[in-house]
């Protein structure tokens, strides 16, 4: 059976096909024994689909995932590598910018200095920033609350 059939039975099982693909493939269904067995087997899925329903895990489930100390951990470790990683990488990319301006004996020494105190105090403002925000949702009073 080719695609297109393919594409058609499952268009036709749900009840997707306009009216012109429903009667050619009907015409097709009366001459084609191999359609019609396939379209028996999609229907017999359809309708087990049909039956099945995810339930969703119980409330005391997600609380008690919530407030596990694996999960908390979890997320710990997962941010102070993200910030170790992006920080070696910023630190990384403003030595190659700064190997290349300092290397340049035609950047003028104001140039140099400035470059240098604006990508260290980026650096620096990163990390505080950061250290601040971790230290404020530690002690966040509200963070236990269900929205």
């Amino acid at each position: 059976m080719d695609d297109r059939l393919n594409q058609m039975l499952s268009g036709y099982v749900d009840g997707e096909l306009s009216e012109a693909e429903r009667i050619n493939f009907e015409k097709e269904l009366e001459n084609n024994s191999e359609l019609r067995a396939e379209l028996d087997e999609f229907r017999k899925l359809k309708k087990v689909t049909d039956m099945m329903h995810y339930t969703d895990l119980p409330d005391e489930v997600w609380d008690g995932y919530w407030q596990s100390i694996y999960r908390r951990t979890e997320r710990g470790i997962g941010w102070i590598l993200f910030s170790l990683g992006a920080i070696l990488i910023l630190c990384f990319g403003m030595f190659e910018v700064f190997s290349e301006l300092y290397a340049n004996p035609e950047s003028p020494l104001w140039f140099k200095i400035g470059a240098t105190a604006l990508g260290g105090g980026s650096i620096f403002l990163l990390v505080s920033y950061g250290r601040e925000r971790l230290f404020a949702y530690n002690r966040d009073r509200y963070k236990e609350v269900e929205r």
